[in-house]
């Protein structure tokens, strides 16, 4: 009898369950913010180019999780979505947010649901929630 092996798992090694995707026009701008922003790492091995040599996909992560981006075309259009991301240093993110392109949606301050957080629009429309979570506040989940 032959034995057959599976796969250790159905998600790719780093990934999780669920993914944010974007689709922007220019994925090489919005990896840029993210490095810029948030220290993101794009995963070379998710690089995926066109004929034309643009790059069509890749995916990057940003602490422990991963994010996709593709490039818009025909039937994809630009799709902007929200992103809730925490960071150790939302002060420092959000500035450099607004530096890097960013227009802010409002400015960093303490929230009375535990966090201190802060909002931008990247360049491609997409929202990002920026926080830090401040559970030495004793407020929040435990």
């Amino acid at each position: 009898m032959m034995q057959t092996t599976e796969p250790a798992s159905h998600i790719p090694p780093g990934f999780r369950t669920v993914t944010p995707y974007f689709i922007v026009d220019e994925p090489e701008r919005l990896v840029a913010f993210a490095k810029t922003v948030f220290g993101a790492e794009e995963l070379q091995d998710q690089r995926a180019l066109g004929p034309d040599g643009k790059l069509l996909h890749t995916a990057f992560r940003i602490g422990d999780s991963v994010l996709e981006t593709g490039r818009a075309s025909d039937p994809w259009k630009p799709l902007k979505i929200g992103i809730h991301l925490f960071v150790h240093d939302v002060d420092a993110a959000y500035a450099l947010a607004l530096k890097a392109g960013g227009k802010s949606l409002h400015e960093v301050k303490d929230m009375d649901y535990g966090e201190r957080s802060g909002a931008v629009q990247d360049p491609f429309g997409n929202q990002w929630y920026i926080a830090t979570y401040m559970k030495s506040q004793g407020r929040g989940p435990a």
